[in-house]
């Protein structure tokens, strides 16, 4: 899309909504948090025509928001700026606003007009490339699981439902119980309020396997990079339409010791030139192509380097554990919840398989990038996966990916196959940022810490 055609869209919305007041531009950070301020609407314009000077920085900051030592874009070489550009067809109102509000997400350009290689939106971008060079285009749809927090003046706690006639929780697990979902129905009707308007396709809705945990799911669509921008904007919808209901929305990987954790679980099929599903098929296997199981085999060993961007922060790798349904391991199979890869009931058209590792706190355009990246290594390879996980098979929790952070980065840095479609400056540079948050969280002490051992030792 042209300057010319980003400035018609911004006009046309302006006509729409004359009483906009304000706007926020948006950029994803590679913590998958979305960063931004808040403008008046006239000078907004810049965006839609020539770009508007950003610290570039900002998509390479940590999870605090402060920048890293020794990386490009940061306090060592002056902080430079780079230019930002609206997202054609990302601008959207703002419904909870207190005064009438737009927003548009934003990707960084170079002072030279090439993409910025730090951009989230472009590591994306140049990890799918290699399959649209085949002419095989992925078709996504990404589930979002989070918690809805509420405080009781010491502790934040899940927002559980409550007993009939009483304001006491009601205990236990209660998954896909529609009680559940009218409890909070009026923050769902919000945030499908809001969806509607910001045209976030979302569809399912439904409580999860702990109190107060519960799950959305996004329509596919056959644009990853747009998949990821709808991840994004629900997130912040669901936060918002939680505020509103003077709750907090968390997609933490395990806010809680004691309840399930939080993941990120993606939908992939591929279509090629002709709109057919390569999936689709027979092989030794099943009823699916031999696409497909080179495909699994490719995510199979790209597992174990690709755990770092699944699983980016401390807090990721508590949701590791026996039991939650996050598996450790590359398995693979049909209608089976306990796997990595988990084939999903479906007619040919619609042939895909489940990606189930990832944490709800992880940034989705890594993780559709080492995704896809695992997808071509395999196909292109013609890698063979491991024996097929049959269905209803009972699982020996095996730990074959690491499950701690270090180890994690470790394995990163040793891949071969990640580097390749990230980028090696990119790859290199996420390994150091990384690692640096990973020393600045250990380096504080723990309240753990001294209920453990200052009497103890």
């Amino acid at each position: 899309m042209t300057s010319g055609d980003l400035k018609a869209e911004l006009d046309r919305y302006l006509a729409e909504h004359p009483e906009t007041r304000f706007m926020e531009p948006l950029i994803t950070d590679m913590n998958g948090i979305l960063r931004g301020k808040r403008v008046g609407v006239e000078e907004l314009g810049k965006a839609f025509k020539n770009g508007v000077n950003m610290c570039a920085a900002t998509t390479i900051l940590d999870t605090l928001g402060n920048t890293f030592e020794n990386v490009p874009y940061g306090l060592n070489d002056g902080d430079p700026d780079a230019k930002a550009f609206a997202v054609p067809g990302s601008l959207a109102p703002v419904p909870w606003a207190t005064l009438p509000t737009a927003q548009v997400l934003l990707e960084l350009v170079e002072l030279d007009g090439s993409p910025n290689e730090n951009d989230p939106r472009n590591v994306l971008r140049r990890a799918m490339q290699p399959l649209y060079d085949l002419g095989l285009r992925p078709v996504l749809a990404l589930e979002l699981e989070f918690y809805l927090v509420e405080y009781d003046g010491q502790h934040f706690q899940p927002r559980c439902p409550r007993i009939p006639g009483s304001d006491l929780p009601q205990p236990g697990m209660q998954y896909e119980v529609m009680e559940d979902l009218y409890e909070v129905d009026d923050f769902l009707m919000d945030l499908n309020a809001i969806c509607k308007i910001q045209n976030i396709p979302v569809g399912a809705a439904l409580s999860e396997f702990s109190p107060g945990q519960f799950e959305v799911n996004l329509h596919h669509v056959d644009d990853p990079v747009l998949a990821c921008d709808h991840a994004m904007l629900l997130k912040r919808a669901v936060k918002a339409a939680a505020r509103k209901h003077d709750l907090a929305a968390t997609f933490m990987a395990k806010p809680f010791a004691d309840t399930a954790g939080s993941g990120m679980h993606v939908h992939v099929s591929l279509l090629d030139e002709d709109g057919n599903n390569v999936f689709a098929g027979e092989s030794t296997d099943g009823d699916f192509s031999d696409t497909l199981r080179h495909a699994i085999g490719g995510l199979g060993e790209a597992m174990p380097e690709s755990v770092a961007l699944f699983a980016p922060n401390a807090n990721s790798y508590r949701r590791h554990a026996p039991g939650n349904f996050v598996p450790a391991a590359p398995e693979w199979g049909p209608n089976h919840r306990g796997v990595a890869l988990r084939l999903p009931l479906a007619g040919p058209g619609n042939k895909r398989f489940e990606h189930r590792v990832a944490g709800a706190d992880a940034n989705p355009y890594f993780v559709v990038s080492a995704i896809l990246a695992g997808i071509h290594h395999g196909i292109s390879n013609r890698i063979e996966p491991r024996p097929m996980t049959p269905e209803r098979a009972k699982l020996n929790y095996r730990v074959e990916i690491p499950i701690r952070w270090p180890q994690a980065l470790d394995a990163f840095d040793n891949g071969e196959i990640l580097p390749r479609y990230l980028g090696s400056d990119y790859h290199g540079l996420y390994s150091d940022c990384r690692r640096e948050e990973e020393a600045n969280y250990n380096a504080e002490i723990p309240a753990k810490d001294f209920e453990w051992f200052m009497r103890a030792v």
